[in-house]
């Protein structure tokens, strides 16, 4: 079973290259009626977890760890969209973001590592391009991003003897809900897609396909990389 663990439950579409090879994906997050009809709409089981409590964290998946034979991957879809400049950004701003993002990709790790330790397995984290090029107003969530890519990088080393690895993938702007107020706007979608080398925004599945790459046992000689699905925006200059 896979655990996949996201702040706003994704649609079938995007779902679906998670579980199209017939694995079992239990869907974790805090708003209990999205999980509940996403269940039902993929036919997966689901937890509602708080995210800010590894302690619940790790109950609800070892229940349910022994009742389906145990884990062999664990994601951390996690994301949020805080666009302010430092001076502007509050100390409650800062902790939400930090805890939102880095706490959760830390719990995750912490409680994954446990759970694949016999059998090995991987854990996929979420950052952003934004922890890699200097975009403006980016500072809180780049800075918790960039933590991430720390984290994921050490964790890989710690746990590569138990044959767990760890991987980061780094979106640019995909189009989710989350970042609906962007890429709705016709004038910010217009600018958000010349930031990206091939001038266009992503689309959810796109990443999906990445992660289930990433989860999938034939890219078992793969551990501590951040790979970019952006568009280049991370590493590509966009001249448009």
């Amino acid at each position: 079973m896979t655990h996949f663990r996201v702040s706003r439950p994704l649609t079938q579409t995007q779902q679906q290259p998670l579980i199209r090879d017939g694995q079992s994906v239990l869907l974790v997050g805090r708003n209990a009626e999205k999980l509940r009809l996403l269940s039902l709409e993929l036919a997966q089981p689901f937890a509602r977890v708080d995210p800010s409590s590894s302690q619940q964290l790790e109950e609800s998946l070892g229940e349910a760890g022994e009742s389906s034979g145990g884990f062999h991957a664990f994601v951390n879809c996690i994301g949020s969209l805080l666009l302010k400049p430092a001076h502007l950004t509050t100390d409650e701003d800062f902790r939400q973001v930090v805890e939102t993002n880095l706490f959760t990709a830390f719990a995750t790790v912490r409680v994954g590592s446990k759970m694949l330790r016999e059998r090995g397995g991987a854990i996929v984290l979420f950052a952003s391009a934004a922890a890699e090029i200097g975009i403006q107003n980016h500072e809180a969530i780049a800075a918790a991003k960039a933590g991430v890519i720390g984290l994921a990088r050490s964790a890989a080393a710690t746990y590569a003897p138990q044959n767990i690895r760890v991987n980061v993938v780094s979106p640019g702007l995909i189009r989710t809900e989350l970042t609906r107020p962007i890429w709705d706007n016709p004038a910010s979608a217009t600018a958000s897609a010349k930031l990206h080398a091939l001038g266009r925004l992503g689309e959810p599945e796109k990443v999906a396909s990445l992660v289930s790459w990433l989860l999938d046992s034939e890219n078992d000689w793969i551990t501590g990389q951040v790979i970019g699905i952006d568009g280049g925006l991370g590493h590509v200059l966009a001249r448009r």
